[in-house]
């Protein structure tokens, strides 16, 4: 049975390694989530690196996720001192129980402050597309998704919540995705 993959990439006003009690707030509630998140109906797995030091992303094991990518529009920092981007990549049993963890819980208070935290740029900051049972996504997996979906809109290949694709290919909507207000 297929799984679904998602990627996200936000662009932080502030390198991880900062001080200030925002950064700090960000990183902190960060455990919370990932706490949350791990234990939710649907989930599969998410990208951890193998050892490593907070905020390395750049040249940490992250074995069969693969090497670490971003976007390349990105254009911060690379070390563990100066990088300021958030990102995850993670596995789901399908859209609707990627949909209830992002949107309930702590994980809806802190899309609810995102940009306290992150830079707003025109590119998406996330991304899904299916993976067949047993295949680990990669880093560079997801950047190529994103980059497909900012340049080209949703597709099967690469695509979002309030356009979806089931795993044939087929155009998917579950309710209560997408705006209330008809926007």
């Amino acid at each position: 049975m297929p799984q679904l993959a998602l990627y996200t990439f936000g662009v932080l006003k502030s390198p991880l390694a900062d001080p200030t009690p925002l950064t700090r707030e960000f990183y902190d509630l960060g455990e919370a989530v990932y706490g949350k998140i791990g234990r939710h109906p649907g989930y599969l797995a998410r990208a951890e690196a193998v050892g490593g030091r907070p905020g390395e992303l750049f040249g940490a094991d992250w074995g069969a996720w693969g090497e670490f990518a971003a976007p390349s529009w990105y254009d911060k920092g690379h070390t563990p001192e100066t990088t300021a981007l958030a990102t995850t990549l993670s596995l789901w049993t399908g859209l609707r129980a990627a949909f209830d963890a992002v949107y309930t819980g702590v994980h809806r208070e802190a899309l609810n402050r995102r940009y306290d935290w992150f830079e707003r740029t025109e590119h998406p900051n996330y991304v899904f597309w299916w993976v067949p049972d047993g295949v680990t996504p990669t880093w560079r997996d997801g950047v190529s998704r994103l980059d497909h979906l900012g340049v080209h809109g949703p597709a099967p290949h690469a695509f979002t919540f309030h356009d979806s694709f089931d795993a044939d290919g087929t155009p998917s909507r579950i309710r209560d995705i997408g705006p209330k207000d008809g926007r």
